[in-house]
């Protein structure tokens, strides 16, 4: 009912077509090609690195697409792990906290209220002017960025900026003052803050007594002065 089918030994030997063993050919070719790339790469990145002029310096011209490649997994980290709803009101007390905060803690590289920092500029990347209007629209440093954005810098610094992490430095209260302060940077401040903010001396806040210097004789390493000898009194000449 079928046919009987038989097996032709003679077609054992038959060669495949030349284009196949081209294109296998060609195939092992670029196969050999990305695996001896992939043992090399890590040779010639050490190379560069020990020979070739890697722009370390902060007069040096950026890697190409630099600020691309670190801004996007920094800006996905913070908005991963920022905080949306600040735990500390703004009122006025703490807005003063945080301009004393700022004086103390980040005027050196980000400048007071109309006065730059000197080397702020300087910097790579540069330490932007918290005080300073932006040229386009109404933003002031960093105000159009939310507080949870900028507690989230201030806390845990960013890696080969200047930028560094506070959070052994300062409280989570103060780490929230001071970012209160810069996402109102572009509204009214209370005049006590503006004060300390143009470099002026500090104004305590309404319903806390201002800090007073300690005494002479509890600073660290000053001894209290000796009491004097009381003189013998002298006869009265008549």
């Amino acid at each position: 009912m079928y046919p009987e089918m038989h097996y032709d030994e003679s077609r054992e030997d038959i060669e495949p077509p030349s284009w196949f063993r081209r294109g296998a050919q060609a195939m092992g070719k670029i196969l050999l090609g990305i695996i001896v790339g992939f043992i090399l790469a890590p040779f010639v990145v050490l190379a560069y690195l020990e020979y070739g002029k890697v722009p370390v310096a902060v007069a040096d011209t950026p890697f190409p697409h630099e600020q691309l490649i670190t801004h996007v997994p920094l800006n996905a980290r913070i908005d991963r792990e920022k905080i949306g709803t600040p735990p500390v009101p703004v009122n006025e007390a703490n807005l003063i906290a945080g301009a004393q905060i700022y004086r103390d803690e980040c005027a050196t590289c980000h400048g007071y209220h109309g006065i730059p920092s000197k080397f702020g500029t300087h910097m790579y990347p540069e330490a932007p002017p918290l005080w300073e209007k932006h040229h386009d629209g109404d933003v002031v440093g960093v105000s159009d960025d939310p507080p949870g954005e900028t507690y989230w810098k201030a806390l845990n610094g960013i890696r080969l900026t200047g930028m560094p992490a506070y959070k052994n430095v300062l409280t989570d209260t103060q780490l929230w003052q001071v970012s209160l302060l810069l996402a109102n940077a572009n509204k009214p401040l209370p005049p006590a803050a503006l004060d300390i903010l143009h470099g002026k001396a500090a104004t305590a806040p309404a319903g806390t007594a201002p800090a007073t210097a300690p005494a002479a004789d509890k600073l660290p390493g000053k001894a209290a002065p000796a009491a004097k000898a009381k003189q013998p009194e002298q006869p009265s000449k008549l």
